[in-house]
């Protein structure tokens, strides 16, 4: 008896001494919109922003990094002008779950809602997603999401309800305007437009040779950089650096007035582009932003309709038309980093005939037994390694060195603040809605339960037969292989901050192995690079990144010479 009113004190002594369950906020918002701001009812994720860093707005300060600021959201439907919508203890957040635990103290808070629109697609359904308007699929840079300015609370146990009335809308992004070198397309997509139920346009920014217009009876190779979405066409600039441009700091690379450096290495691409012995060739940077992302990954796919084909069948050809392209598979060529990297290889891959190489550094998971540090094939919980006493999460980016910034379960998280149903517009998510099923509501399948983690295996093995690109080779080798032999160009640093290498290490183990025929392409490492390193061993990564224009030619001009046919054009863009 003694002992149970020795232990019972114990515990209550423990109790006492623990975290203050007394301090749990009673915080929620009442969220408003001003009726100026439009006339119809809205649909979209309010979100409520909440920031202790007073250097920005706090819709710019949502991360995936330690020092990231919060977030909360929910879904919004047939929202009225001047009805008031509560978000409570019910909303998601990130990094904080729940207003209740936000910490004591001041902040700035903000509203933003990210606005949807109905879209109905040929599939027979009805969906409501966030349009591109520009931007590239920024929620915090969108033109007409609504927002109210910044303001200061102190939050305590015992707020109360807090009224925000949103009364800004973001204006719209400026078009970019021709030059002599760089040209601006657009195209409505007859594929996309059917699948999507309303007018849908591809673009690109084209970047033309020197003597285009000298030169009327020349056609030209084309080189496609695929990439996130560009506002204009990057790297090239027909002045020197500007001498009042004040310096930045760049963090990630510890270097003082990167900016600088970035404005030098453009006008240096300039005076190589015009000097008399570069070769003459098209560059294009393509435009096809999607309701889920700042691009479509160039491919078919289930939620998003055929972009793979309306880029290879209906935007190249046009491009090629309008400023006099070769238009043969022997000419075209790809290239890319990150996001672009899997694109190249993808396209290349699915459309082997189309294209006469590819370049892809640090393209993002080749391999899904490599999905970053995800095996979405054996792995049961994408969050967590399982222990039998323990578990430990995944990580989900690091520097060179191996520092730890944030996990898979926190990047996950942070995208399910910012949207339901695949829209955060963020990374995991547009992997989802290219490479998964669509669902019965139109929207993508989950590969993984986004609160917890658990992989669905049914989908795992959708995405292996239909996405993973060393599956696919491997499967189809005897089909493509003959199609592909000398095509493939893959790079990536042994430190990638993503961990992407592991995917590589598996496409390089198998590509090795090949024969009837040999692939008789290139896959190189970059000793402790980072992302985005793209196969220059003899430049900082911070210089080689703003090289791509220029690093791959002469491995495009010798596979032309190559493997061009007997009848080619290999004068006509010469001179």
């Amino acid at each position: 008896m003694l002992r149970s009113i020795l232990f019972f004190g114990f515990v209550l002594l423990m109790w006492s001494c623990g975290p203050d369950r007394s301090s749990k906020t009673e915080i929620m918002f009442e969220v408003s919109w001003d009726a100026d701001l439009a006339e119809e009812a809205q649909h979209g994720r309010l979100m409520i922003l909440l920031s202790q860093d007073d250097s920005a707005e706090p819709r710019f300060q949502i991360h995936d990094g330690t020092q990231t600021q919060m977030v909360f959201g929910i879904d919004v439907h047939d929202w009225r002008p001047g009805a008031h919508i509560a978000v409570t203890d019910t909303a998601f957040g990130y990094p904080i779950e729940k207003l209740s635990s936000i910490p004591e103290g001041r902040y700035r808070v903000q509203a933003l809602l990210n606005r949807y629109e109905k879209f109905d697609l040929s599939t027979g359904h009805t969906v409501w997603l966030p349009p591109d308007k520009g931007e590239g699929q920024q929620w915090n840079r969108k033109s007409g999401n609504f927002y109210s300015e910044p303001r200061s609370i102190t939050v305590t146990k015992d707020n109360g309800t807090l009224s925000i009335v949103m009364d800004k809308k973001i204006q719209p992004i400026e078009p970019s305007e021709n030059s002599k070198y760089i040209k601006h397309v657009k195209m409505t997509s007859e594929l996309l437009t059917e699948f999507w139920g309303r007018p849908v346009e591809l673009g690109a920014h084209v970047l033309l040779p020197e003597g285009f217009d000298e030169h009327p009876e020349a056609r030209y190779p084309l080189i496609v950089f695929h990439g996130h979405y560009p506002h204009d066409f990057g790297g090239f600039r027909t002045t020197p650096p500007d001498p009042d441009e004040e310096p930045v700091y760049s963090e990630r690379f510890g270097i003082e007035g990167y900016n600088i450096i970035e404005q030098q290495e453009a006008y240096d691409f300039y005076k190589a582009w015009t000097s008399s012995d570069f070769p003459r060739v098209i560059i294009i940077e393509i435009q096809h932003p999607t309701p889920y992302y700042d691009d479509s990954y160039a491919v078919n796919s289930a939620s998003q309709g055929p972009y793979g084909d309306a880029i290879t069948y209906e935007l190249i050809p046009y491009i090629e038309e309008q400023f006099r392209g070769i238009g043969e598979g022997w000419s075209r060529f790809l290239y890319g980093g990150s996001t672009g990297g899997w694109e190249a290889l993808a396209a290349q891959v699915f459309y082997p005939d189309e294209y006469n190489g590819c370049f892809a550094a640090c393209p993002d998971p080749i391999d899904f037994r490599a999905y970053c540090l995800v095996n979405i094939y054996e792995d049961k919980n994408a969050y967590n390694y399982p222990g039998q006493f323990k578990s430990l999460l995944v990580p989900g980016m690091r520097d060179y060195l191996g520092h730890i910034s944030s996990t898979v379960k926190g990047q996950n998280h942070r995208e399910l603040a910012l949207g339901t149903k695949s829209r955060s517009g963020q990374q995991w998510d547009i992997w989802e809605a290219v490479y998964s099923p669509q669902g019965e509501d139109g929207y993508p399948v989950r590969l993984w339960d986004k609160y917890t983690g658990d992989i669905n295996p049914e989908v795992a093995a959708y995405w292996k037969e239909h996405y993973d690109l060393r599956y696919i080779l491997e499967r189809d080798w005897e089909e493509i292989g003959p199609k592909l032999q000398g095509k493939i160009h893959i790079y990536c640093g042994d430190m990638d901050n993503f961990y992407l290498n592991n995917a590589v290490y598996l496409m390089e183990e198998f590509l090795e192995s090949t024969d009837n025929p040999y692939y008789e392409g290139e896959v190189d490492y970059g000793d402790r690079a980072e992302h985005c390193w793209n196969g220059d061993h003899d430049n900082p990564i911070w210089i080689s990144r703003l090289r791509y224009n220029t690093f791959y030619l002469p491995k495009i001009l010798s596979r032309i010479e190559s493997s061009a046919p007997p009848d080619a054009d290999l004068s006509s863009w010469r001179y």
